[in-house]
């Protein structure tokens, strides 16, 4: 085959759709007003936000004074997190599950050390929570729950609008509110989010997950809900992202929203069909391999597969020799040399875990590259296996 360029790590980032270059492209050079000046080059910046924070907050069926614009995810997580803290200004329990991404994780491990009582929830083998095992972990002195929407790593969707119903009626006795955050990035763009619908306090999000620029997010603060800024310098944004709004950026993200919100439904099905596709031809040319989720309980990109004896660096190094792009676990984890948090809170096999990759297909993704994936991913794997001592002995005691 002719092709030589396959873009399957989509999980970790995505190109800008055209479009949304284009609707960027003024606001670098005609339009490069402050925001926050009152003469006509500031309004017309002053403008385009206003439409822009209409816009994502239409499109999550929020209001737009609840729609907070900031750099990235992981920023809008720090700040919900320590933002609630802030406001309550004394020490409680969190809920969180272990499976996190690490914008969540770490904060929430910097809290444990500081002194607050953080319960990590535990997953079954598909990587869901369960949520009796929520209720039960629920205390007279817990403040905040924080628990992503999909993982980042095997796509699992978590019973988010279950946990909110369930907030609800413990929050109808209680003096302190209980708030309840989740980490939308991997299901934004790509799945109905829709905060009433789901019922949470706050939620995160970032353009580059779903064909917008890096370096913009955005985070969901329900009216009403008592946050206080974790930094200071300027009454931006509601007061709680101090700095010049990246007026670009945010009119990206909120363009990015709009096409990939407009093509739900179409760009799901042919993503599942690709994903599926890749999966039963896994499956059935290559031996001792296991899924890691991506049942139905699971975003459609993401496809996280073990190949037993062999390490995933490896192979991540010899796929891209043939032009083929995909990860070993969340692109923020890159460079670690300790398992996957994630495959370990399953319970995958240490051995097995060590041969995982992600596969994450986007829109622009086609049968042609992953018919090519098929075709040549046997043979690496049959290959590095060769050089497995592990391996071999196997093949020789059979």
């Amino acid at each position: 085959m002719a092709i030589k360029r396959v873009y399957l790590d989509n999980g970790a980032t995505t190109p800008v759709n055209a479009e949304v270059v284009k609707e960027m492209q003024p606001y670098f050079s005609g339009v490069f007003g402050n925001a926050s000046s009152f003469h006509s080059f500031g309004r017309e910046s002053k403008t385009a936000l206003d439409k822009a924070r209409a816009k994502t907050a239409r499109l999550l069926n929020a209001e737009p004074d609840e729609i907070i614009f900031t750099g990235c995810g992981t920023e809008s997580d720090n700040i919900a997190i320590f933002g609630i803290l802030n406001a309550y200004g004394k020490k409680g329990h969190i809920i969180t599950t272990q499976i996190e991404h690490h914008a969540v994780l770490y904060s929430c491990r910097r809290l444990q050390k500081n002194g607050y009582d953080v319960t990590f929830l535990q997953v079954d083998k598909n990587g869901l929570i369960s949520a009796d095992d929520f209720k039960k972990a629920v205390k007279d002195d817990t403040l905040l729950v924080s628990i992503m929407h999909a993982n980042n790593e095997v796509g699992a969707i978590q019973p988010v609008k279950e946990i909110a119903e369930i907030l609800k009626e413990i929050n109808k006795n209680r003096k302190d509110r209980i708030y309840f955050h989740t980490d939308a990035v991997q299901t934004a763009g790509k799945i109905p989010v829709d905060v009433k619908d789901l019922g949470v306090d706050l939620l995160s999000l970032s353009a580059h997950k779903f064909y917008g620029p890096k370096g913009v997010g955005a985070l969901y603060v329900k009216k009403g809900v008592n946050i206080a800024p974790v930094m200071y310098g300027g009454h931006h944004e509601n007061g709680l992202r101090p700095g010049t709004e990246n007026i670009a950026y945010i009119t990206g993200l909120a363009k990015a929203l709009e096409i990939s919100c407009a093509d739900l439904k179409a760009n799901d099905e042919k993503i599942l069909s690709l994903r599926e596709k890749l999966k039963k031809g896994i499956l059935e040319k290559i031996p001792e391999v296991t899924v890691n989720s991506s049942g139905e309980n699971a975003v459609s990109g993401i496809l996280n597969v073990s190949f037993k004896y062999i390490e995933g660096e490896s192979l991540l190094l010899k796929l891209d020799m043939k032009g083929i792009a995909v990860s070993t676990g969340s692109a923020c984890a890159s460079g670690s040399s300790e398992p996957s948090h994630v495959l370990s809170a399953m319970c995958v096999d240490p051995v097995a875990a060590q041969g995982t990759v992600r596969f994450s297909f986007g829109c622009q993704n086609t049968v042609e590259e992953t018919d090519y994936v098929l075709e040549v991913l046997p043979g690496i794997v049959e290959d590095l296996r060769r050089m497995s001592p592990v391996w071999n002995k196997r093949q020789t005691e059979e």
